[in-house]
């Protein structure tokens, strides 16, 4: 019973996530700019979630097969799919795209891309013959490229109308979802958030993550989780370009 317990609850974490991605989904279908923002805040509250089930399959020592092929699963739709049709909905809502013009197709495509190669990165992740090295992450993960860079480019979006009016979005966005498809397929050295032997990365992971579920929790700052997002990106595919190659890892 107390092995059941202990692989229920960072499934249970990973069930949830699955869920408010859905609910992202249907949210952003409502219509409204106040609704777009609350399906954006739900990807951001799956992150979170993403971040509370890996922490817990590893303090209850409850990793498993069954839970990296569903953690998987719930971040395809919370981080691939969910991302996708929201910034679809951004364009026409924010970006002035219409519905059934040659710019709305140019996105559609664009978004379908993104989710597709989140599939593909997942579905090779798992895979017996797939070992990263430890530490390190083969592509962007999905998870920093729909959790954290497009959910929260959205809400900044909505809460800065003049930046969003000045920018052609009918550019931009496509661009940016072929450009984190790219880097999601790749196979660019990416960091994991793990303990390192530098004392200041982990205290800076340790105070970035901490600042993450504070926005993510109180609904703020998302400007923050942007800038957070981007620098991240940037820094990582450098460290990963940088950094020498350590021995592989078959943990997630």
């Amino acid at each position: 019973m107390k092995k059941v317990l202990r692989y229920t609850i960072p499934n249970s974490f990973t069930a949830l996530s699955l869920l408010l991605g859905i609910a992202s989904i249907v949210t952003t279908q409502l219509g409204g700019l106040e609704y777009l923002e609350l399906a954006a805040w739900m990807i951001v509250w799956c992150g979170l979630l993403d971040t509370m089930d890996g922490v817990a399959a590893r303090i209850l020592k409850a990793t498993s097969s069954f839970g990296a092929e569903f953690d998987s699963m719930a971040d395809l739709v919370a981080f691939g799919v969910a991302p996708a049709i929201l910034v679809l909905n951004a364009g026409m809502q924010i970006g002035g795209i219409e519905y059934d013009s040659g710019q709305f197709w140019v996105l559609a495509v664009a978004s379908g891309v993104f989710a597709l190669a989140g599939a593909m990165r997942l579905a090779r992740f798992n895979l017996p013959t797939s070992k990263p090295e430890r530490g390190w992450f083969a592509g962007v993960p999905i998870t920093a490229a729909g959790g954290g860079m497009l959910s929260s480019l959205v809400l900044v979006l909505l809460h800065h109308e003049q930046i969003a009016i000045g920018m052609p979005l009918k550019l931009y966005l496509p661009v940016l979802l072929f450009v984190l498809a790219i880097l999601m397929v790749s196979r660019i050295r990416f960091p994991k958030a793990v303990i390192r032997d530098s004392k200041f990365i982990n205290v800076f992971q340790t105070v970035n993550i901490a600042l993450i579920f504070y926005c993510g929790v109180t609904r703020s700052w998302p400007e923050y989780l942007f800038g957070i997002g981007i620098f991240l990106l940037v820094a990582g595919i450098i460290a990963g370009r940088i950094s020498k190659p350590v021995a592989p890892d078959n943990q997630e």
